[in-house]
């Protein structure tokens, strides 16, 4: 690039591009924190164990159709694509355009659907993809710091979206989102996962 349009280009734009190129998917990861700290939970991915432990009550042979708010750079999506079956969908909903713009370019596979949106808004995006419920919806969307109150419409949007014996599946590292879900799911299953960065709460709300 010329030394007079590097000029012209902001500092921390420049900045957070080298460090995107330097640190592959980790640098997209901590561009987008720095762009949305509030939408993302963690500068950190969640570790291997607390995906596991997040996704063993899931039964995926009966899933059709997985969703997940806020996959960041696709922590999670891999491992559900490797448990999906052959037939199903993994569908990602994230306001951050470099998270979807980035996992479009790097996960390819024919049952992957990265939705730049909102949460809020699962039932209409689902049901432009052709689905009337998802199976299972997972979340790391830090509930306690989304703004305007926009905590409770996911958390009565996503009991909408889901089909009965399905589950909101949550990892936060705060207690508190069981809050949010309670209004909206009779039975909240929790968990724990301390080998993560931050030690993580974990709960299963389950559509009856």
């Amino acid at each position: 690039m010329p030394s007079s349009t590097l000029a012209k280009v902001p500092l921390l734009t420049r900045v957070k591009t080298r460090v995107s190129r330097f640190f592959g998917p980790w640098g997209v990861f901590f561009k987008g924190f720095i762009k949305h700290p509030v939408m993302v939970g963690s500068i950190i991915p969640s570790s291997d164990r607390t995906v596991a432990k997040m996704l063993a009550p899931v039964d995926w042979d009966n899933t059709k159709l997985f969703v997940e708010y806020g996959p960041g750079i696709g922590t999670f999506c891999q491992p559900v694509l490797n448990r999906l079956r052959p037939d199903a969908t993994l569908l990602v909903i994230d306001l951050n355009e470099d998270f979807i713009v980035y996992l479009r370019k790097t996960i390819r596979d024919s049952r992957f659907i990265a939705v730049h949106g909102s949460a809020a808004d699962v039932n209409e995006i689902i049901a432009q993809f052709g689905f009337k419920n998802a199976d299972y919806i997972l979340s790391g969307l830090p509930f306690s710091t989304l703004p305007n109150d926009l905590g409770p419409v996911i958390a009565e949007n996503t009991a909408k979206a889901l089909r009965p014996g399905g589950a909101f599946l949550v990892y936060q590292f705060r207690a508190r989102a069981r809050d949010f879900m309670e209004p909206y799911f009779r039975k909240i299953d929790n968990g724990f996962e301390p080998w993560n960065i931050l030690p993580c709460h974990l709960f299963w709300g389950w559509k009856e």
